[in-house]
């Protein structure tokens, strides 16, 4: 749910091969800037008055993710467009001969497509790791400008579903590339704000947290009045396919229900909703059917992630201690607000018993996720240094609560990791780097043990 702003480093345009623009225009949930051109074009050549339909096509929605998360980017918020491009139409409503109007249209579409490659297609690179972190080589960053965050592995590790804020948009949308960072492509529709993709079905499917059935629109920030809050969006989780299209609703709660993870054996979604009144952890079937409750203590439960074994769940709780504590989380919580100053980590059987806290840091933590050995625990924290600061690092920790050790070391903030269903990369989020400041990028590293 965090709201920072981001800009993006100019970079060379790069020049686009004719398939691979055949490729772009056959394929949906390709990238709005790359469709309007491709209709204005198809409209001057062959319409002089354009039909709704183009119209329709051509027509950009803004939306997205406030950064849910900043908020997220504390997965504390914690926290499509279908646009196949249609077919080009051979005939002499412009007196241009047919032989030659299929070579203009894809000679303009190539010069377009890479200066607009040029706009938003960011070539990674390899930046060098900071003093200390011994487990990271080859750090690439794999996006620039914007916001970027909560990026999470496809299960043949090939791909990455991530939220962002480019192209101008002030609130996060859903996006896929591949773990280069190449073929980026939205796959959310472009209303209103998204969080928590995830890849499901074998990687046939995604499903990610939309609140555009309530809200077209990027919501207002939160109060500053209020201090450093989150704001509990109308979230309601969506399932798709990879490429944006069969979108479906999943979940019909119309409060808050996000921060979903798909099981290791891919038939259940834990997720975080507010939907009986306070934010719990529940878990449900695939299709969305069987929704129970885990979780039942005030406070918030939320940011779950399987064991690799499906056994047990991770996540990181705030539960109110005083009654001033209680007083204030229900006044937020009544404006559709929370607080995350303070979260520890706790662990839960997949059935929801035997909740035990295994962190006692008295700071936020949170994004917790698991090693694909189920022998440790990553997360992120700030629990070392002054919260003001807006440093949080990314650390290791046994499933008991021993062993403790710091990963990142940059003064800045790190976050939301994920290891490859192999264990030899690591994915995560970081203001390092950045070309403004607290802009948020994503990062992926070859890991050392």
């Amino acid at each position: 749910m965090d709201d920072e702003p981001r800009a993006r480093i100019p970079s060379p345009a790069k020049r686009v091969s004719d398939p691979e623009i055949a490729e772009n225009l056959e394929t949906p949930g390709v990238d709005d800037e790359r469709s309007r051109f491709v209709g204005a074009i198809d409209q001057a050549i062959d319409d002089p008055d354009p039909n709704s339909e183009r119209v329709e096509r051509g027509r950009e929605h803004q939306a997205g993710w406030a950064r849910t998360h900043h908020q997220n980017v504390y997965r504390g918020n914690f926290v499509h467009r279908y646009t196949a491009a249609h077919s080009v139409r051979a005939d002499n409503s412009t007196g241009i001969d047919r032989t030659m109007k299929l070579p203009i249209i894809f000679s303009a579409i190539i010069a377009a497509a890479g200066t607009l490659r040029g706009q938003d297609g960011f070539r990674p690179i390899t930046i060098a790791p900071e003093p200390g972190e011994t487990h990271l080589r080859n750090i690439r960053q794999l996006t620039n400008g914007g916001e970027n965050a909560e990026a999470y592995f496809s299960h043949d590790g090939r791909r990455l579903i991530f939220q962002s804020t480019r192209d101008g948009r002030t609130c996060d949308q859903q996006y896929v590339m591949n773990t280069d960072g190449s073929h980026v492509r939205r796959v959310s529709n472009g209303l209103g704000k998204t969080t928590c993709g995830y890849f499901m079905d074998g990687d046939r499917g995604i499903f990610y947290a939309s609140s555009d059935a309530l809200e077209k629109t990027c919501p207002p920030r939160p109060d500053a009045s209020k201090g450093y809050v989150w704001r509990l969006d109308p979230f309601d989780i969506y399932t798709a396919r990879p490429d944006g299209s069969h979108r479906k609703r999943l979940t019909h709660f119309g409060v808050y229900t996000a921060e979903g993870v798909l099981s290791p054996d891919g038939k259940k979604i834990t997720f975080t909703s507010l939907k009986d009144g306070d934010l719990d952890i529940y878990v449900m079937n695939a299709d969305g059917s069987g929704v129970t409750q885990l979780t039942h203590q005030i406070g918030y439960d939320g940011g779950p992630w399987w064991s690799p074994d499906g056994k047990q769940i991770v996540y990181r709780a705030y539960h109110p201690s005083t009654e001033t504590e209680l007083a204030t989380y229900k006044d937020l919580l009544a404006q559709r607000l929370v607080r995350p100053n303070k979260m520890d980590l706790w662990i839960m059987n997949a059935d929801g018993s035997n909740q035990r806290q295994i962190t006692h840091l008295g700071a936020a933590s949170f994004g917790p996720s698991w090693t694909p050995d189920g022998k440790r625990i990553i997360f992120a924290s700030n629990h070392h240094t002054d919260p003001k600061l807006g440093n949080f690092d990314l650390f290791l920790i046994n499933p008991d609560g021993s062993g403790l050790e710091q990963v990142t070391t940059a003064p800045t903030f790190d976050g939301f990791p994920m290891f490859s269903p192999d264990g030899k990369k690591l994915v995560w989020a970081s203001n390092r780097h950045d070309a403004n400041p607290h802009e948020t990028n994503v990062f992926v590293a070859d890991w050392v043990n």
